[in-house]
């Protein structure tokens, strides 16, 4: 598939940390209630780490208790789905539209009004604050 942002496997690593790479390129996940971005509450926008691409708005980030950053919806037409049958069971990926980097995974039992939880790894998020979008 091919996506507009791509890079070497050698330009990865050198983009993004060891983890992020883990997580990222090797559909990894990182340990629940690992990353910062689980607490954060600021108004923004949650971007992929890999190439910035604006992915979930934080009025639809929700606690889940799962340990991982939670979200209703995405941005339109930033995130694709695969279906993901590793580990012995069968959960829909998310991955990144743009760069095709793993995010972590959608379940139906989230909050109305969509009654999705896209479940993503925090590394591979990057928080850009209301704030700093103004200036």
């Amino acid at each position: 598939m091919g996506y507009k942002v791509t890079h070497s496997e050698a330009e990865w690593r050198r983009i993004l940390t060891p983890e992020q790479f883990a997580v990222m390129r090797g559909h990894g996940t990182e340990r629940p209630g690992s990353c910062a971005l689980l607490h954060e509450k600021r108004a923004g926008t949650f971007a992929c780490a890999g190439c910035g691409t604006p992915l979930f708005r934080s009025d639809l980030k929700f606690e889940s208790g799962t340990g991982w950053p939670s979200f209703n919806d995405p941005v339109a037409g930033s995130v694709e789905t695969d279906t993901d049958t590793s580990h012995g069971m069968v959960r829909t990926e998310v991955h990144c539209a743009t760069c095709g980097s793993h995010l972590g995974h959608v379940f139906p039992d989230g909050p109305p009004p969509s009654r999705l939880r896209y479940c993503i790894n925090g590394v591979a998020l990057d928080f850009q604050p209301a704030e700093a979008a103004a200036d």
